[in-house]
């Protein structure tokens, strides 16, 4: 919400200017009215025309790249800085950033989406892992779990400034058993689901722009749900699709209504069944790429409506496409 010239508006303000208050969020995570300059006025955009997938199996530290709107194999972007298995991502309209990854790391890394390169030193989280699932509200980035070293179950969630590099900060955790999920966003609420072992068909959310633990949403279709990938819609619909359900890959494909708590429902079902796939949307189609075990598959649904999912293309080489982010 932003206050201009002492009228609330809601959603996109329209044109910038140079006079008013804005309601910011500050790095602690404090909320206060301060005076606008030319970078607040930068609209929450969901998805883009271009998603990127980073990482893959056996640590690879290949960056591939789509567009959302049109089928096709995946091409070259460049190269992670170290290879990184698992990692997760978010993004702002421009920035791609990818959170650990690999061996436990805590390294952040950022590209620009609409240039094709390697990725750029963003700085540390506060503690090392992979596994973890990321998004954002345009603004504030989220990193929610993630496998620590010695237990899937690390339910620490980190945040960062998107157009600021440096380390993130504590937020909060999930419940104890939320480890090797994904997350998506409604620009306010980040809603976090899957993880390894326990309670896996788990639920979570919280509040982007305050500070805290998470809180209880409801349930997967599923079982035991790990490694799903996660993507959400302008119409407040968000995705979890595959993952790995009793120890076997899943085809399913839940959706929620992001603003509400309730259980998941059923969506339709992914071209094949599998685990550690990475999801971009540009806000009206959500599409999947790769998944444990080398798979190279890409396939897409349009959010808002019920079904299964078409075949999209191939990624140049196949895996954990984990570190996902979408813009322009």
């Amino acid at each position: 919400m932003r206050k201009i010239n002492n009228s609330t508006i809601l959603g996109n303000s329209g044109a910038p200017t140079t006079s008013g208050d804005m309601l910011k969020v500050r790095n602690d995570g404090t909320l206060a009215w301060e005076a606008i300059d030319s970078t607040d006025l930068l609209p929450f955009e969901w998805g883009g025309g271009r998603g990127v997938f980073a990482g893959g199996e056996s640590s690879s530290n290949v960056i591939q790249y789509i567009t959302i709107a049109n089928t096709g194999n995946a091409t070259d972007f460049g190269n992670l800085l170290a290879g990184a298995g698992q990692v997760a991502g978010c993004s702002n309209v421009s920035r791609g950033v990818f959170f650990g990854g690999g061996s436990s790391t805590n390294v952040i890394q950022y590209i620009t989406i609409a240039n094709t390169g390697n990725a750029t030193d963003f700085g540390d989280l506060t503690e090392g892992r992979y596994g973890a699932g990321g998004t954002s509200d345009g603004y504030r980035g989220v990193c929610l779990g993630g496998y620590d070293g010695s237990s899937w179950h690390a339910g620490t969630i980190d945040y960062i400034t998107i157009s600021t590099t440096g380390n993130a900060s504590a937020f909060g955790h999930l419940s104890a058993l939320q480890g090797n999920g994904d997350a998506f966003t409604n620009g306010v609420r980040a809603v976090h689901g899957g993880q390894q072992g326990g309670i896996g068909n788990q639920i979570e959310y919280i509040t982007i722009s305050t500070l805290g633990d998470a809180k209880d949403f409801g349930d997967l279709t599923g079982g035991n749900t790990e490694q799903p990938a996660a993507v959400a819609d302008l119409s407040d619909r968000g995705i979890f699709a595959g993952g790995s359900r009793s120890a076997s890959a899943s085809n399913i494909i839940d959706f929620v209504t992001i603003s509400s708590t309730s259980n998941a429902t059923d969506f339709g079902d992914l071209t094949q069944a599998r685990y550690g796939l990475g999801g971009v949307s540009n806000g009206t189609r959500g599409v999947f790429a790769g998944g444990a075990g080398n798979k190279d598959t890409i396939d897409y649904i349009t959010i808002a409506s019920a079904g299964n999912a078409t075949d999209f293309g191939d990624l140049l080489s196949g895996g954990m496409a984990g570190g996902n982010v979408s813009g322009d």
